[in-house]
């Protein structure tokens, strides 16, 4: 009885974003997610004539009508940027985008595609646009996301939700920025983390759930101490029995 009494938790630890006088004004453009060192970026070129994009996309070329949409991904140019936040593109050489947007990119590679294709368009996507979700949720694990447009409670969900074990006041963040990790703690049961810069989760973000204090009480209860409480209770039926 005591363990189910404690294990009970008021709605105020329970209840996502509780309603009160929280102005909200998130923008996603004001936390978009930034190219990183060891990003994989896939970058497709296109034009009116698709011919003169093919010395810009090497590996796009081998892609036939036959192919499955998928297969044709899988064919699409990648390009690993490297330590010194730099990518290798064809014909162009190498091209600074660590710190830029996915939109900035954009638009840096297409003033540079300027001088050899008219009107140029370039597709960009994050190959590696990963967030691990660990602790008191019903799927832990690492989620490979097609956009980089995914928010803290859309990380969560994948991973199931939180279990009734978790802590939603105190959801741990940990980003890796320019090489150092930072760690910052979000309460997910008041609006106000709407507003919050790390709402919106960038590439490679860890979100660990910490367990309550009935979880950690529990953990503590090893399975010799249920047998011991089996056997305890009984010899207390037994003697009950045997003193009536």
């Amino acid at each position: 009885m005591l363990v189910i009494l404690s294990s009970c938790g008021s709605r105020k630890e329970m209840v996502y974003l509780q309603q009160d006088s929280t102005q909200i004004n998130t923008r996603f453009e004001e936390f978009t997610p930034r190219v990183q060192t060891n990003d994989i970026l896939t970058i497709v070129v296109t034009a009116a004539d698709p011919k003169v994009t093919a010395p810009f996309n090497p590996l796009s070329t081998m892609s036939t009508g036959n192919l499955t949409q998928q297969t044709d991904m899988a064919l699409r140019p990648t390009y690993t940027v490297d330590e010194k936040g730099d990518i290798v593109l064809p014909m162009l050489g190498r091209v600074h985008v660590s710190g830029l947007t996915r939109i900035q990119v954009i638009d840096k590679i297409r003033e540079e595609l300027s001088q050899y294709i008219k009107d140029p368009g370039v597709n960009i996507n994050f190959n590696n646009f990963r967030v691990s979700v660990l602790g008191e949720v019903a799927r832990p694990g690492s989620f490979t996301l097609p956009s980089e447009r995914v928010t803290v409670l859309e990380a969560l969900s994948m991973a199931g939700d939180l279990t009734i074990r978790g802590v939603r006041e105190n959801v741990l963040l940990i980003r890796e920025v320019d090489g150092k990790k930072t760690m910052h703690r979000l309460d997910l049961t008041k609006q106000v983390t709407l507003n919050s810069p790390y709402y919106y989760l960038a590439q490679n973000d860890v979100i660990y759930v910490e367990p309550n204090k009935s979880q950690i009480n529990n953990s503590k209860l090893g399975a010799n101490t249920n047998i011991i409480i089996s056997i305890a209770s009984l010899i207390i039926t037994v003697i009950s029995v045997l003193t009536r």
